[in-house]
């Protein structure tokens, strides 16, 4: 009896469960309780969203949401950390060692995105382009995009890139030619290193690098304290 009594109670919980991730405005399923979250990743272990700095201690992060200094002009994040999926991170840490050959290191702005931020971000940014339509999600919502730069190791420095992070101006797109030569020569550096490793840089903003099979993961809204 008490065995049926738990399985009764397991079912409802996860019926529940189920219930609250299907709940969209849009008719999207959006993960945002942490039990089916365990219960996918015992399912399959590449849904794991690994924290970046913990696996590549040599990453520097710049976690610009967990402060004002974003095109939001608010605090984001209450945690400024990083996360992605176990394969993500994986193709991370082989790009560090080939950057690390070269002189290079990676900077992260951004990783995995609860669903939550970006539907803020969309109800708050004067450029919709530049922001995931919350009708759709993100790959970051995913934990499958990436925004990052890179660093020269020597000085510790940003090397020059077309925009800052987040810049809504035309020369953050990958394509914008009108820049000094040697910028160009940084961006295109970048993007092609990431491109031979897994990922896709997006069509207006140079530091945005989406995962190959980010369709295969859901959507996510649980924020980092959780995790």
């Amino acid at each position: 009896m008490k065995k049926l009594s738990f399985l009764l109670f397991m079912a409802a919980s996860l019926s529940a469960c189920a219930q609250q991730n299907t709940q969209n405005p849009y008719g999207l399923t959006v993960i945002s309780d942490y039990w089916s979250y365990k219960a996918s990743v015992k399912a399959n272990p590449d849904n794991e969203l690994i924290e970046i700095k913990k696996a590549i201690p040599s990453i520097v992060l710049d976690v610009r949401y967990a402060t004002t200094n974003n095109f939001m002009k608010q605090v984001m994040y209450k945690q400024a950390r990083a996360f992605a999926r176990k394969p993500v991170v994986a193709q991370l840490k082989k790009i560090q060692a080939l950057l690390k050959e070269k002189g290079y290191g990676l900077k992260i702005f951004d990783g995995y995105r609860p669903y939550a931020i970006t539907v803020a971000f969309y109800q708050k940014a004067s450029d919709k382009n530049f922001v995931a339509n919350p009708a759709k999600g993100s790959k970051h919502n995913r934990g499958c995009a990436l925004d990052l730069t890179i660093i020269d190791l020597k000085t510790g420095k940003d090397v020059p890139m077309p925009t800052p992070y987040d810049s809504f101006a035309p020369e953050a797109s990958p394509h914008f030619n009108e820049l000094p030569p040697q910028v160009i020569k940084n961006r295109d550096f970048l993007i092609n290193v990431m491109q031979a490793n897994g990922f896709k840089v997006i069509y207006n903003e140079w530091w945005h690098f989406d995962f190959d099979g980010w369709q295969n993961y859901d959507l996510m809204d649980i924020p980092f304290e959780k995790l």
